[in-house]
C-alpha cells in the first residue's frame, strides 16, 4: 500500500496555487485551533484527577466537557489531514496506476467525495440549528450542544473547497498528464513512505549514517 508525500502546498504561481496556498492558511489555523483544544482539556484532565483524588473535588460537568470537545479532534483539523494526504485508505489499484488513468480514478474519487461531504454539510447544519432551536444540552452540567454540532457542518465545508481545489488539480492533469502536479497529495512508494517517516524520528539519519 503507497502513502503520501506529506507537502505543504508548492509555489506555483497560477490562480490554483494560490486557492491551494489561500485554504492551507485556514486548513493550519483550524489544526492549531484543535492542537490547542487537545492541550487544554489534557490539562483540565490533570486537574479533575488531581481535584478529585486528592481534594475530593472534581470539575463539575467535565464529562460534559470532554463529549463537547470531541467535535474539535474529530472535524477541525479533517481538510488539512486531506490536504498532506494522511487519511487512510487502500490502494492496491491506484497505488500501481499511471497518467491520465490515475488522476481519472483520482478524479472520480474526488467527485464522489464532493457529493458525500456535501449531504454531510447540509443534515450536520440541520441537526445543529435542530439543537439550537430546542435548547438541547448536555445531561449533567446543562452545555448546550449546538456550538459543537456546528463544527461538523463547518468543518466539512472547509473540507469540501478543499476537495473542490483538488478536483480542479486532477482535472487538469487528467487533460494534460505531463503537467507539475498542482494542490494534490502526491503518492509515494512503500520505500520512500518510510523514509520519510524513519527521518520523522530524532537521531535516525545519524544512526543510520553510523
Amino acid at each position: 500500500m503507497a502513502g503520501h508525500a506529506a507537502e505543504a502546498p508548492s509555489s506555483d504561481r497560477s490562480a490554483l496555487g494560490a486557492a491551494d496556498r489561500f485554504v492551507w492558511r485556514i486548513e493550519v489555523f483550524l489544526a492549531y485551533v484543535s492542537a490547542a483544544c487537545i492541550f487544554v482539556l489534557m490539562f483540565i484532565a490533570v486537574v479533575q484527577i488531581v481535584g478529585r483524588k486528592l481534594f475530593n473535588a472534581p470539575i463539575f460537568g467535565y464529562i460534559d466537557m470532554v463529549e463537547i470537545a470531541m467535535g474539535t479532534f474529530a472535524f477541525l483539523a479533517i481538510s488539512y489531514c486531506e490536504r498532506l494526504g494522511g487519511h487512510v485508505r487502500m490502494e492496491l489499484l491506484v497505488g500501481n496506476l499511471r497518467g491520465r488513468l490515475l488522476w481519472l480514478f483520482e478524479t472520480t474519487g474526488v467527485i464522489v467525495s464532493l457529493f458525500i461531504v456535501g449531504v454531510l454539510i447540509y443534515y450536520g447544519y440541520e441537526h445543529a440549528m435542530r439543537a439550537f432551536t430546542a435548547g438541547d444540552s448536555t445531561i449533567d452540567a446543562e452545555y448546550p450542544w449546538w456550538p459543537s454540532k456546528l463544527l461538523v457542518p463547518l468543518s466539512f465545508s472547509v473540507l469540501w473547497v478543499r476537495l473542490l481545489i483538488m478536483l480542479w488539480g486532477y482535472l487538469r492533469l487528467l487533460v494534460d498528464p505531463g503537467l507539475k502536479p498542482v494542490a494534490v497529495p502526491l503518492m509515494a512508494s512503500v520505500e520512500e513512505e518510510a523514509l520519510r517517516e524513519a527521518g520523522a524520528v530524532p537521531g535516525a539519519e545519524e544512526n543510520g549514517k553510523a
